[in-house]
């Protein structure tokens, strides 16, 4: 696998997801992978983010997550990693992202950022569909 894009908050949006995001994109290139990023922007401010962001997907928007996957699709990624926190995606628990992924036509890779000891059925349901 060569091409790899990862989907997750990404700086200058400042979160702990956004610069794990960062470093695992750093990484990645160095070790000589091709990578991407789509940035979930929260709709509050207009981040000016640098090249290796390719698509915005707007968190409460759904749309937004469909041209994503149509976006992701269509530029012929090998794999999607995905950072999850249910706050970072639009929709109750952040529900909205499982348009975007039910879609993709490649292999998605997840990273849990928080496991909540007592899911709610939703949280449950969602975890169930990224797995």
């Amino acid at each position: 696998m060569n091409k790899i894009a990862l989907i997750g908050n990404y700086p200058p949006r400042k979160c702990g997801i956004a610069t794990f995001t960062k470093d695992l994109n750093d990484g990645m290139k160095e070790s000589g992978v091709t990578t991407a990023v789509v940035a979930m922007n929260d709709g509050l401010n207009r981040y000016g983010y640098p090249d290796d962001v390719v698509f915005e997907v707007e968190q409460n928007v759904m749309a937004s997550y469909i041209n994503g996957a149509e976006y992701l699709n269509s530029n012929n990624y090998d794999a999607v990693i995905l950072q999850h926190e249910f706050g970072i995606f639009g929709g109750t628990d952040g529900v909205h992202v499982l348009q975007l992924l039910k879609r993709l036509r490649m292999p998605v890779v997840t990273t849990l950022h928080t496991i909540v000891d007592d899911p709610t059925e939703n949280q449950r349901y969602i975890v169930n569909e990224l797995a």
